[in-house]
């Protein structure tokens, strides 16, 4: 059993770094206040082993909106068949390709990927929209828990126009008419959407299969309101993530005492809640 399951990990790799993100890449590590720095896929595993972490590993797909090229879902499944006790991928579409939902079904029937990840700020699209129903029924389909950035992003902060990432895209109540039009959908709102926290916390309590993601933050900076709920009434609807590169997963984890967890409900957070979406006996 790992020590912890981190829900959140993007590719600290040139392809993502320097090719996905780009020109964003500056602007986001100053915005984070950490050095954002490439590393092989076997520096990755081999850090995510010194942790004694298993990472939930994200591909990433905003070419129509951002120009830069994705980090591919073929990519992202033969990081994780090289490297299967530090990472399992999630897959990305581009919903404004036309064989988006055809993608999003062969990246989970053979390339094996367990699930979703969209940042709708920047792939520049309302996920609400019935439009996008054929992926959503794609994910009903395979049973796929959906990660989703909603609320502030750190993506290119930080310069006039932001990097032409717009933030109403990311509202969560948003996905949360996603949520209530598909039932059978698992929808994790990543970073528990600051400054919408409250928002996230009210669509978790209303519908079960809303979930909650405390990625991006260091413990001593996230919202009282969202350490209570962590504790108490949705202790078992959040999963802990880092948004590595652009934080340490070993640094959070030494700061965690300071969400007040302790015994089953620190277990449920770090790792529990989080194998259950992904399927896994540990």
């Amino acid at each position: 059993m790992p020590r912890a399951i981190d829900f959140h990990v993007h590719a600290s790799t040139h392809e993502w770094l320097q090719g996905s993100i780009g020109p964003m890449l500056e602007a986001t590590a100053r915005y984070f206040r950490s050095e954002v720095r490439v590393r092989s896929v076997e520096e990755m595993a081999e850090e995510y082993k010194k942790w004694d972490l298993l990472g939930v590993l994200l591909a990433w797909d905003a070419e129509t909106a951002t120009g830069f090229p994705a980090l591919t879902n073929d990519r992202v499944a033969e990081i994780c068949a090289e490297f299967p006790e530090q990472f399992v991928g999630f897959a990305s579409v581009d919903f404004h390709k036309p064989d988006a939902a055809e993608e999003l079904d062969r990246a989970i029937s053979e390339l094996g990927l367990r699930g979703l990840k969209i940042h709708p700020q920047v792939q520049a699209f309302y996920p609400n929209e019935e439009r996008w129903d054929p992926i959503w029924d794609v994910c009903e389909k395979h049973r796929l828990p959906i990660v989703v950035h909603v609320g502030q992003t750190g993506l290119g902060a930080g310069v006039p126009g932001g990097s032409g990432i717009a933030y109403d895209y990311g509202r969560p109540m948003l996905m949360d008419m996603v949520a209530a039009r598909h039932p059978e959908l698992t929808v994790v709102m990543a970073h528990f959407g600051y400054p919408w926290h409250l928002e996230v916390l009210a669509s978790a309590l209303h519908k079960t299969n809303v979930w909650v993601d405390l990625s991006g933050w260091r413990p001593k900076y996230i919202p009282a309101e969202v350490k209570r709920d962590c504790g108490g009434r949705l202790n078992e609807r959040f999963v802990w993530g880092s948004d590595y590169p652009m934080l340490d997963p070993g640094r959070i984890l030494d700061e965690f005492d300071e969400m007040g967890l302790e015994g089953d409900k620190l277990d449920n957070v770090l790792y529990r809640n989080a194998a259950g979406l992904l399927g896994l006996d540990l």
